[in-house]
């Protein structure tokens, strides 16, 4: 009795054991020479459930695509959580784009607690009607919502290349009873660069690399980074996870959080019992390598006593 006491507990503890290391990776993947790892994925069910239908590899480059259109991923940092975006439409200082073709930067409601830019991301938007809901109140308010974010605003972009080439010097961009024909912003004081709704022909975005000081806007980091956020408790439960060589996904039906091992999955982690798992049950190799492990450690065990 004792023997088959031994034998089952042995094999309850190795099946789960070589399944578990032989699990693959199954959601870590490529584009290019960037790492999609969690909480992205490009395949369906891996990931956070609120990053799904985000990211697309094309021919080796990674598209970020949301309700206001598609762009190009410059860089994923995964320490910092950001996600590094250009757009092909979107202004620099050598380039000035109008005539209302650039994406802007607007994200689903269910998504938006998940995805926002950079609170040192400046948003530069550039001739806006004098009906834009920017500035209701101007002038009879006097009140124009543009100001510096990070040091970066519009008075320095003023003497960017860029407006020569449109016939535009710097004192022919300076306002005085309408409004400024490049209005900076960050992104939280309007929660949307719809350019649309806002009336404006073009937009820029620039970002600061902390601890480096750039000199004017020329040499301005253009593109948009956008911060990235999950909750502490989908941290923890990832952590766990990957702690016993599963990857972290979502049920595609009900968005709730699952543990994949492979053949099977788990909501909670790839050391649970088989019967606590949902979607399936290990491969029979899987099976087969535990059993043979748990009857020569039986063998052994029983040679000694």
């Amino acid at each position: 009795m004792a023997k088959l006491v031994l034998f089952f507990s042995l094999y309850v503890l190795f099946v789960p054991l070589v399944y578990s290391f032989g699990a693959p990776h199954l959601c870590r993947s490529y584009c290019g020479n960037i790492t999609i790892d969690y909480p992205f994925a490009l395949q369906p069910g891996c990931g956070h459930s609120g990053f799904r239908d985000l990211l697309f590899c094309i021919n080796d480059v990674l598209m970020f695509h949301i309700s206001s259109g598609s762009y190009r991923v410059l860089n994923i940092d995964y320490a910092y959580r950001s996600i590094t975006l250009h757009d092909p439409h979107l202004s620099t200082c050598d380039s000035i784009v109008l005539g209302g073709r650039g994406n802007g930067f607007v994200v689903e409601h269910w998504r938006a607690p998940y995805l926002n830019p950079s609170a040192d991301n400046v948003f530069m938007l550039l001739g806006c009607s004098t009906q834009s809901p920017l500035f209701q109140g101007f002038p009879a308010g006097n009140h124009v919502p543009c100001r510096n974010v990070s040091g970066m605003g519009c008075e320095e972009y003023y003497g960017c290349q860029g407006w020569m080439d449109l016939g535009l010097a710097r004192m022919g961009l300076a306002y005085g009873t309408g409004p400024p024909i490049c209005c900076a912003l960050p992104f939280d004081s309007i929660k949307s660069v719809n350019l649309s709704k806002l009336e404006c022909q073009g937009y820029s975005s620039a970002y600061t690399l902390a601890p480096l000081r750039v000199s004017g806007p020329s040499e301005w980091t253009y593109g948009i980074r956008v911060k990235y956020n999950v909750e502490a408790s989908n941290d923890s439960f990832c952590k766990a996870c990957e702690a016993t060589g599963g990857s972290c996904g979502h049920d595609v039906g009900r968005f709730g959080q699952l543990c994949m091992c492979g053949s099977w999955n788990s909501t909670s982690n790839c050391d649970t019992i088989m019967k606590l798992s949902v979607g399936g049950a290990m491969s029979t190799v899987d099976e087969i390598s535990g059993s043979l492990i748990a009857m020569v450690g039986f063998w052994l065990l029983s040679f000694r006593m």
